[in-house]
């Protein structure tokens, strides 16, 4: 009515800190649920009378989809907003963990395991997620809120590993599955949270377009050199994560020795990720991330040649797990320090396709080179090789935001 004072407008209960939380619970189930699939290589393939082989491609199958489509899901949340594309994430993600569980063939496996499980991740883990996150925080805690995340996905892979391995022992590897589709499922409606307002993204004040962003990061030199080291990061987490369980026991460990080292891995990840997201907001990120790919070399030489026991093992997992994804923030922070957040989840999906390329290698490595020789050495010796061509690539990158000529705003 006249005269009518209007009402005071609703306060947006989607707080940073309630994005911040649900953002990371998504990526705690997506990535807690994967990181236990090591767990299921001997069962499953003892029981259809596969080669590790077999199982060790329907993974690096995965890591290769989630990479390729790791930029085309960061570009639609970019465009359409986050929520939308977690949602559709989730769906693929139950529905291959389903497939991955009544296959019944390597082909079936391959397109459960493989192909939905890897679109499910595209949609539903760092790029897209650290998009809505790198967009909500102010620069100058932007790096502190990445590492939190990344912390709360370590969490997911430290908690749901044990939970993987009771549920085998329980209730049989296939019913297995069937229970963490169920859990899965959660992930759909925290993705409400994280929808974006289309008022918040026309505000950016960067005229650029999509394919010039692109174009622009390609053919940075620093960009690319970032993105060469994710390729080395994928490797190395890849194949220790499929094929740890497994080397342990072929060097005549208990299984319970393996899930224990890799839930170690993912508790000091937690450890990891939060202390590479706070130094990276105080100190050089290149410098920080060459740190981390040197010092994993010289953990993963150090174990190569300690005789095996539950303690070499306990030791190298906690410091393999210190530096397993504390490159993620640091990495998807200078992307964002660089080039701004206005195409954060696609730039940092490209960065990440390269992550999964050697995630791909990774993975399928290890099965083929255990098939034809019997051991996992040559995988081993050229993780640390690359960890030190990774240090050195990130050390020349210019962290310095880019510097654009001013565009007028199109009407």
């Amino acid at each position: 009515m006249p005269g009518m004072p209007s009402p005071a407008p609703r306060a947006d209960w989607r707080t940073p800190a309630v994005i911040l939380a649900c953002g990371g619970f998504v990526i705690l189930l997506a990535l807690g649920i994967r990181h236990g699939f090591g767990l299921f290589l001997q069962p499953i393939t003892m029981e259809r009378g596969w080669g590790r082989e077999t199982f060790a491609f329907a993974i690096a199958l995965q890591n290769l989809v989630w990479g390729v489509a790791q930029p085309i899901s960061g570009m639609l949340a970019d465009k359409f907003g986050t929520g939308r594309v977690v949602v559709a994430g989730a769906v693929l993600y139950v529905t291959g963990l389903v497939i991955m569980a009544l296959a019944e063939t390597p082909l079936g496996l391959t397109f459960g395991a493989g192909i939905l499980i890897g679109l499910g991740l595209s949609g539903t883990t760092f790029s897209v997620v650290f998009g809505v996150i790198g967009r909500t925080f102010p620069p100058e805690k932007r790096s502190m809120a990445l590492g939190i995340t990344g912390a709360m996905g370590s969490f997911g892979m430290f908690a749901m590993l044990p939970a993987e391995q009771t549920l085998i022992s329980s209730f049989g590897w296939l019913q297995a599955l069937l229970i963490l589709a169920a859990v899965a499922i959660i992930m759909a409606p925290l993705a409400t949270v994280l929808a974006e307002r289309r008022d918040a993204q026309a505000g950016q004040t960067q005229q650029q377009s999509a394919r010039e962003a692109i174009a622009e990061a390609l053919g940075q030199r620093g960009f690319n050199l970032l993105t060469l080291g994710f390729f080395v990061c994928g490797l190395q987490t890849a194949f220790i994560a499929v094929h740890f369980p497994a080397y342990l026991l072929d060097r005549g460990l208990p299984i319970e020795t393996g899930v224990a080292g890799l839930a170690l891995i993912g508790f000091f990840n937690i450890i990891g990720s939060y202390t590479a997201g706070w130094l990276g907001g105080r100190w050089s990120k290149k410098y920080l991330l060459s740190g981390i790919y040197f010092a994993r070399s010289v953990v993963i030489a150090l174990f190569l040649f300690a005789p095996p026991s539950p303690v070499s093992v306990y030791l190298f997992a906690a410091a393999i797990g210190f530096l397993w994804l504390g490159t993620v923030p640091l990495t998807n922070g200078i992307v964002a320090q660089v080039f701004g957040v206005r195409y954060f989840a696609m730039l940092g999906g490209f960065v990440f396709f390269s992550h999964q390329i050697g995630g791909f290698l990774g993975a399928w490595l290890g099965g083929y080179l255990y098939d034809s020789t019997g051991s996992y050495q040559v995988v081993w010796l050229i993780s640390i090789a690359l960890g030190v061509a990774a240090g050195l690539a990130n050390l020349p990158i210019d962290e310095r935001p880019l510097a654009r000529a001013p565009r007028p705003a199109t009407s």
